[in-house]
């Protein structure tokens, strides 16, 4: 039961951070995820809110990364396995222990598509200064992969610009 309410305290800590970081100014440019031990940096202006993780209603004859769709905060959203999708493997079947981090992370109201990302672990808000050095997308890598990141600890960060994923016809198109 603790652990359940400093997951709320922390999520709500960081929907506040959010919304102040939205209003006040650039102080932090990015949302930091984990998905399927991959880190990644979604921009704040693109993320949209954080719901904990809700089972889907499943959707036939879609793609496996396309979870099915979801009631959050009375919205109809299309739930997708970011690791999933951005891996092309099947999704993982998570247990309770890991369900307890995962979220649901909506796209922005003004990228107009109602989509959640499921993620296994937020890792909290993140500025350019939390980054030792940058890089360019690795070679081939999808239109929607913007730079990789490097923070003090040596550990890869790629940033995932969420308009450009909205907009490709692989994540708009969910039939098998």
């Amino acid at each position: 039961m603790a652990n359940r309410e400093a997951l709320r305290e922390l999520q709500s800590r960081l929907a506040n951070r959010l919304q102040a970081a939205r209003t006040e100014g650039v102080q932090a440019s990015w949302l930091a995820v984990e998905a399927a031990g991959a880190r990644y940096l979604f921009p704040l202006a693109q993320s949209g809110e954080i719901f904990p993780f809700a089972n889907a209603q499943p959707v036939p004859y879609t793609h496996a990364w396309f979870l099915g769709v979801a009631n959050l905060r009375g919205g109809l959203y299309g739930v997708v396995d970011l690791a999933g999708f951005v891996g092309g493997r099947a999704p993982q079947q998570r247990v309770e222990t890991s369900r307890a981090d995962a979220r649901l992370v909506a796209l922005s109201a003004m990228l107009e598509v109602n989509c959640a990302l499921l993620i296994d672990r937020l890792a909290g808000l993140r500025g350019l200064d939390a980054f030792s050095s940058s890089s360019e997308p690795p070679a081939g890598s999808p239109g929607y992969f913007g730079s990789g990141y490097t923070d003090a600890s040596g550990a890869y960060w790629q940033e995932i610009n969420l308009q450009a994923l909205s907009q490709q016809p692989q994540f708009l198109s969910i039939s098998a």
